[in-house]
């Protein structure tokens, strides 16, 4: 598949907010699901959409990350479990077809798109996943968007 520029709706979500060394970005990603899949049911925030992570670019050594899933509506934070959202308007997007061990190739693929066409980047980025469990990693599909400025 292609890059190219989409336009996006604001989407709610329901994440975790965490700084993360990128080593521990795996690990942080299975923490922060392991909070949200539990506290999910009692947040009363209508129904789920697919899990998703958002981040902040350029980022040296860490990244600033929400980790989380798309919720049908807005609900009281509880802990570490925040509401926030996917931002509206105009999008750079890819879609990586297989393994998230393929996301590093993903976006630098997308990044260098973006610098070829001379778009302007919000810093704002985030990727959309499929569900994973018990799905063979080749056939997954994650949907990776650049926010544009």
């Amino acid at each position: 598949m292609a890059c190219s520029i989409v336009t996006v709706d604001r989407q709610l979500t329901a994440v975790v907010k965490a700084k993360v060394p990128f080593p521990e970005i795996p690990m942080a990603q299975r923490s922060a699901r392991a909070a949200i899949d539990a506290a999910l049911p009692s947040l009363d925030a209508g129904p789920l959409g697919r899990p998703l992570t958002r981040f902040r670019t350029p980022a040296k050594d860490a990244l600033d990350m929400e980790i989380g899933t798309i919720v049908g509506q807005s609900f009281a934070g509880r802990g570490e479990i925040v509401p926030s959202d996917l931002p509206a308007g105009r999008a750079a997007h890819f879609q990586l077809k297989g393994p998230f061990d393929g996301m590093p190739g993903a976006w630098q693929t997308l990044f260098a798109w973006c610098a070829a066409e001379k778009l302007e980047l919000t810093g704002i980025n985030w990727e959309i996943y499929m569900p994973w469990q018990g799905v063979d990693p080749a056939k997954l599909e994650t949907d990776l968007y650049a926010l544009l400025a």
